[in-house]
């Protein structure tokens, strides 16, 4: 999959200069991806050459939205579980207590998510040697 890369700053408007156009990056492995997934579903990928530019357009970004949208679920749970228990409340509290508020509740999540996936991949771990071990 090709990445825009822009090698000029952006403009007061957050965009970059009208001039320059982005210059995209490829990527083998996702490419050698894509072209298998294309190889596997000709029909899907006549139907996505089909497609008219603008509803192209739109379906990418509605991807982007569903994963946005995805996260915030996440996220949300993630800060419901915590907001329930009062001594993890108060932990996640404590490391954060010197942030500026706007970025706390942000903070708190990104912890619990780094805390959840160290969890799991130490279960992981030793699943994996208790099946070696034969346990």
């Amino acid at each position: 999959m090709n990445k825009p890369k822009t090698s000029a700053p952006p403009s007061a408007g957050g965009n970059a200069a009208p001039a320059d156009q982005p210059t995209f990056r490829s990527n083998p492995e996702v490419d050698a991806k894509i072209d298998a997934y294309i190889k596997d579903n000709p029909k899907y990928w006549t139907y996505v050459q089909a497609m008219p530019r603008e509803r192209l357009e739109r379906s990418v970004v509605l991807n982007e939205v569903r994963e946005l949208n995805r996260q915030q679920r996440m996220r949300e749970g993630l800060m419901k579980r915590i907001n329930s228990n009062p001594a993890l409340k108060h932990a996640y509290d404590t490391l954060v207590k010197d942030l500026p508020e706007d970025q706390k509740e942000g903070v708190i999540a990104q912890i619990a998510r780094s805390a959840r996936r160290a969890v799991a991949r130490t279960q992981g771990q030793q699943q994996t040697k208790g099946e070696a071990v034969g346990v």
